[in-house]
């Protein structure tokens, strides 16, 4: 049984090649004092707690600023507002590097708005770099060699919940509540494509928009199908309800959460710490609402960060950290490229990194690019919350992850 809402596809066709990138050269804005970097968030609308990426990013380069810059150049972030409307994204990319000049685009949000931007900034031959979205479209170096995604891939995420499904419940029935928009249609394909034959098991998936009113009704008719295994994806905020939810209902089954929701002070703890115990999700980064942190030199200069230059109400936003490594990933990129600032020369760093450990990434996460492939991380680890802090199990998972960025 499914239950679906209005779906939104984004389709665009690219005829951008690697060759093409080599032979001809992007125009350079750069100036000798200064890098001008682009950059689109949801600082407003249905999606707004996502803002948090672009704001940590911003009070990166001030801190970088503020250090001298980046060999010689301080960095100028121009950061815009789609108000949650990805129609948006084009004309404000468009903006940026029409009139003011940025030099690259950097982490901007979401998979329909970047995938949006993507045919123009190909064309124009501008860097889209480390987008804030895990679709594996964003990261096909063949076809579009001007833009890098930097997150785990959200399809083989998906993979890694039905491989933890298979490995630990392969004959409990499933329930899944899915945000429907290209995000949430990512993570479940992937759950599909791992449960493979298991798929039988699902017994109801739900499709709820952001900001659905019928929750209640939606986790209700989830009990009432007498799964074991609840799988939620969507957005910290949604997941907090569901949870809180579903113990009303004193309704307890094995629960799985994606990646962006498994945030203790965003997500647990709005949900009751007793209420989230058992949850199970799969990570990359350091939570900083996590305790198991607390001592770790690197969450110690997150916090020293975040009260410098970012005072905001609380420091424990896992978005923000989110933000924080990738303007520390883009920020080795810059250095790698040494005095040669061009376009080019950043695509040829951004695709010369080798086992980049982020500091807030979990232990033993790299950044691995190579001109033919352009998913950075590919490697998450499996945890489970106990009431106070996220527990890892097994290995550092890289099996599920493809090589198929060369597309």
């Amino acid at each position: 049984m499914r239950v679906t809402g209005r779906v939104l596809f984004v389709s665009i066709v690219a005829f951008a090649s690697l060759g093409a990138m080599s032979q001809q050269h992007a125009e350079q804005p750069a100036s000798d004092k200064e890098i001008r970097i682009g950059n689109v968030m949801p600082y407003s609308g249905a999606l707004s707690e996502f803002g948090a990426i672009g704001q940590a990013e911003a009070a990166y380069f001030d801190m970088i600023n503020a250090r001298g810059g980046i060999n010689g150049r301080k960095i100028r972030f121009i950061t815009r507002d789609d108000n949650s409307d990805p129609s948006t994204a084009l004309e404000l990319t468009r903006n940026l590097v029409e009139k003011d000049d940025v030099h690259l685009m950097f982490g901007s949000f979401g998979t329909p708005g970047n995938l949006a931007a993507r045919w123009y900034l190909n064309e124009k031959k501008v860097p889209q770099l480390f987008v804030a979205s895990g679709d594996e479209e964003l990261s096909q170096a063949r076809a579009f060699p001007w833009t890098m995604g930097w997150q785990p891939s959200i399809r083989s995420e998906g993979r890694i919940y039905a491989n933890y499904i298979q490995a630990y419940y392969p004959r409990k029935k499933i329930v899944v509540l899915w945000q429907n928009d290209q995000f949430g249609r990512m993570l479940y394909k992937g759950i599909q494509d791992g449960l493979g034959d298991l798929n039988r098991h699902v017994l109801v998936d739900i499709a709820f928009d952001i900001g659905d009113e019928h929750l209640d009704g939606h986790v209700s008719i989830l009990k009432r199908a007498g799964a074991d295994i609840f799988v939620f994806l969507g957005v910290p905020s949604t997941a907090s309800k569901v949870i809180k939810l579903a113990t009303s209902l004193n309704w307890r089954p094995v629960f799985i959460v994606n990646d962006a929701s498994a945030s203790i002070a965003n997500a647990m703890a709005p949900a009751g710490l007793e209420n989230s115990a058992g949850v199970i999700s799969a990570t990359f980064l350091k939570d900083p609402s996590d305790p198991a942190w607390k001592d770790d030199p690197a969450m110690k200069e997150w916090f020293a960060f975040m009260d410098k230059y970012h005072q905001v109400e609380s420091n424990n936003n896992n978005a923000a950290v989110y933000g924080y490594a990738a303007a520390e990933a883009l920020t080795q990129v810059l250095k790698q490229c040494g005095d040669d600032l061009s376009r080019e020369n950043i695509m040829r760093q951004a695709a010369s990194l080798r086992g980049y450990n982020p500091s807030v990434a979990l232990p033993n996460i790299r950044m691995n690019t190579s001109p033919s492939n352009y998913l950075p991380i590919k490697q998450m680890r499996l945890v489970q919350f106990d009431g106070r802090s996220w527990q890892p199990f097994g290995d550092v998972i890289e099996t599920a992850f493809t090589e198929g960025a060369a597309r």
